[in-house]
């Protein structure tokens, strides 16, 4: 069941990479509803499409929030900005060991599914890696960030 879980984490993960920006216009109605009705307070959402689901970002509390909704609006994925103090002290202490040499630039906590893991955006020189951990620590992927990203 973990090996599932990790393999869904890891799809979903290249799938943020495949975003596309679309009008607010051709957003199904279910989804906005569904998502007005969980983040109520939300302003300026700006919408992608990605592998058949729908991605709203948005600022919430001062916090860049992206959630991943299905056709239905379903709500399968939140993604928070975090202080990269909050990550956790095992993710904290496997960046300090194995990324040492590198500059952690962002973070995010990620729900996906009721799996909670967290992402590191790290440079050294001019390349970059977005990095997914689980609360423990453990290095899930390392993944190149693009230019575009």
């Amino acid at each position: 069941m973990k090996k599932l879980v990790i393999i869904a984490l890891l799809g979903l993960g290249v799938g943020q990479v495949n975003a596309q920006t679309i009008k607010a216009s051709d957003v199904p109605a279910a989804v906005k509803t569904a998502f007005a009705k969980a983040y109520p307070a939300a302003k300026d959402v700006k919408w992608g499409k990605e592998d058949g689901s729908f991605e709203a970002s948005f600022d919430h509390n001062k916090k860049d929030m992206s959630v991943l909704l299905d056709v239905m609006g379903m709500i399968k994925e939140v993604e928070t900005e975090i202080e990269k103090s909050e990550l956790p002290k095992a993710v904290q202490e496997t960046l300090k060991k194995d990324f040492a040499d590198h500059k952690v630039e962002e973070a995010a906590k990620i729900v996906s599914n009721g799996v909670t893991t967290y992402e590191a955006e790290v440079e050294k020189g001019e390349k970059s890696w977005d990095l997914i951990f689980d609360a423990n620590g453990k290095l899930l992927k390392k993944e190149p960030k693009s230019e575009k990203d």
